[in-house]
């Protein structure tokens, strides 16, 4: 099935959380461009490319103005971005009618695809004193594994309420018809530790706030979230509270 994702690559270059320009960055722009964090978006079709603003999600104060941009063809594309896009199997009204499932599966499926995306998260977070990579049930256990054992980070599951063995400390969250929670070990990270949030899809945002609201509860500083997808019209980067948030694909939800 043809698949209707956007390319997308949010990407930081004077953000103080990350020092110098990422590796995926400089694949994608010349040095003569500026822009801060998280503040360009490169969105691609099969015909054609361009630049755009992205609203930032960190504060004003945080967040310079964005001062240069320019058009690029098609040849400027990181190919791994494609890649990944078209991996990722579409699935109209699933689970329920209106919903335009994106389904990972297939991206798993396809070596490469998966490789590349695992490759583009290590290219951005190594070398910036990450000590946890915090997974979000279910699918954030399937990326935070292989990114956190590149980095040199533990990996801690966020997991759904009764599933942990041990002592836990959970955080709860609204749903469109009520409440959920996710749950952490007691004792799995410690005050100080800078942690990466991952996840495979941002919708309404609530798990996501829902998980750095746990992590700082402890005292830990959450330096960034990270999705594969985004689908920006459910609004749920909003939800974050100025957390900075990293995607590689826009999707649609309906």
């Amino acid at each position: 099935m043809q698949s209707s994702s956007k390319f997308l690559l949010c990407s930081s270059n004077s953000n103080p959380l990350f020092g110098s320009p990422s590796a995926v960055t400089a694949t994608l722009l010349p040095s003569c461009l500026r822009f801060p964090p998280l503040s360009l978006t490169i969105i691609a079709n099969s015909s054609s490319i361009r630049f755009k603003p992205l609203r930032s999600t960190a504060s004003s104060s945080d967040s310079p103005q964005f001062t240069e941009m320019a058009s690029k063809d098609s040849k400027d594309q990181d190919p791994r971005i494609a890649r990944i896009s078209s991996a990722i199997r579409i699935i109209p009204d699933f689970p329920k009618p209106g919903i335009m499932f994106q389904d990972i599966t297939t991206l798993l499926l396809d070596t490469k695809a998966f490789k590349d995306t695992i490759d583009l998260f290590v290219e951005r977070y190594r070398d910036q004193n990450i000590s946890v990579v915090a997974g979000v049930e279910a699918r954030g256990f399937i990326f935070g594994p292989p990114i956190a054992l590149a980095i040199g980070a533990k990996f801690v599951p966020m997991r759904k309420p009764k599933k942990l063995p041990g002592e836990v400390i959970s955080e709860e969250y609204s749903l469109e018809y009520g409440t959920d929670k996710i749950e952490m070990h007691v004792g799995a990270v410690q005050p100080g530790e800078r942690a990466l949030v991952i996840d495979d899809l941002i919708a309404t945002g609530g798990t996501l706030c829902a998980a750095i609201k746990l992590l700082e509860r402890v005292g830990v500083n959450v330096v960034e979230c990270a999705c594969v997808i985004e689908l920006p019209e459910l609004k749920g980067r909003e939800k974050l509270g100025g957390k900075s948030l990293f995607i590689l694909v826009e999707g649609e939800g309906a």
